[in-house]
């Protein structure tokens, strides 16, 4: 029986590329609502759909000695021809052909089309969300009127919303771009939609991860980062390894490693800081490519007070106050820099907070 829906399920596995099984279940499970909906009753039904396609209905029914309720109850000579060992008293589940022709087609199909489409979303949300907080590549199919980027990621589409474009760069149709997976977001249409990013302050530490193999297997650990997209990042490492170089390690040889990553980010500026425990130090560190003279560390305000060379006063600073206030969220302290012969007063610097 059901024969008639056999060839809407063979259809429905062809066409939507989804596991067999999964489609029999949603179809099951959409028959059995629209039955009890339209039957506005709640019977002890249940629906089985073969191997064919082909669909059965069910009731449970008591076995007794007399049929009373031919509806709910079986006799015990017709329960044990189709169960040997049927006995009185059991509850048995007899197919019924005439519950599935109460079903109308029409309503039946736009529920299963509806279902099919939500199984559709979760399977593919399923079989691509290891992919979020990672990189993946795509390629570009074009620009929406509100100047966010449709891209081809294989069964999935991304897009690349305007904030999350890098002001330095220039994006066109069948371009190739890298680009990290923030989240995957259920869509009216066919298929969900993925959010990628450039701008993401994750993207660094998966494209170290990608060009540093000391990174990737451990001997090389990232303790901190951050990041002002397209134009500044600064990040902290640590080597595990006694005698590793951790800064050699992510630069490469003749820079390669490091030139990898800055090419893949248009330009941007990364500067790579030796991670230290000793929090003075680290924050000297993170002032780099400027070389402070003291760090004072104030518990009281967690502030550190960086004195500088009056002639890298500017260095340490950076422009708009941007090195400074890269290296306060990378250390988590609030940094006022002075100059060499400035005893009491800070710079304009004064009053960067860390995060």
């Amino acid at each position: 029986m059901g024969s008639r829906f056999q060839a809407a399920i063979a259809e429905l596995i062809a066409e939507r590329g989804l596991p067999r099984e999964l489609v029999i279940e949603t179809v099951r499970r959409a028959l059995l609502d629209v039955y009890r909906k339209v039957a506005h009753v709640n019977e002890p039904i249940d629906v089985l759909v073969d191997k064919t396609g082909e669909v059965h209905m069910y009731i449970t029914k008591k076995v007794v000695a007399q049929v009373a309720d031919p509806a709910h109850e079986i006799s015990l000579a017709e329960a044990q021809r189709m169960k040997p060992h049927a006995a009185l008293g059991e509850q048995m589940p007899v197919e019924s052909p005439e519950l599935l022709e109460r079903i109308p087609v029409r309503s039946a199909g736009q529920l299963i089309l509806q279902r099919i489409r939500e199984a559709e979303q979760n399977h593919i949300i399923d079989s691509f969300k290891d992919r979020i907080d990672e990189i993946v590549v795509g390629t570009i199919l074009r620009r929406e009127p509100d100047n966010s980027y449709v891209l081809d990621l294989g069964k999935l589409e991304g897009i690349l919303a305007e904030k999350d474009q890098l002001r330095t760069e220039h994006y066109r149709p069948n371009q190739r771009l890298r680009v990290y997976v923030m989240e995957i977001k259920r869509s009216s249409g066919r298929a969900p939609i993925v959010a990628v990013s450039r701008t993401h302050v994750n993207m660094i530490k998966r494209l170290f991860e990608q060009e540093v193999p000391e990174i990737m297997d451990g001997t090389v650990e990232i303790k901190h980062f951050v990041r002002e997209a397209g134009s500044r990042t600064k990040v902290a490492v640590h080597a595990r390894r006694e005698g590793l170089d951790p800064i050699g390690a992510c630069i490469g040889v003749r820079g390669s490693r490091i030139n990898n990553i800055v090419n893949e980010l248009g330009g941007e500026k990364i500067d790579i800081i030796p991670w230290d425990a000793d929090p003075a130090v680290f924050v000297a560190n993170a002032l780099s490519p400027a070389k402070p003279i003291r760090v004072d560390l104030r518990e009281a305000d967690h502030t550190a007070v960086v004195t500088v060379p009056e002639r890298q006063l500017s260095l340490a600073i950076g422009r708009d106050g941007q090195n400074a206030r890269l290296a306060a969220r990378l250390t988590g302290w609030r940094i006022d820099v002075v100059k060499a012969n400035q005893e009491a007063e800070p710079t304009e610097a004064s009053g960067i907070k860390g995060r």
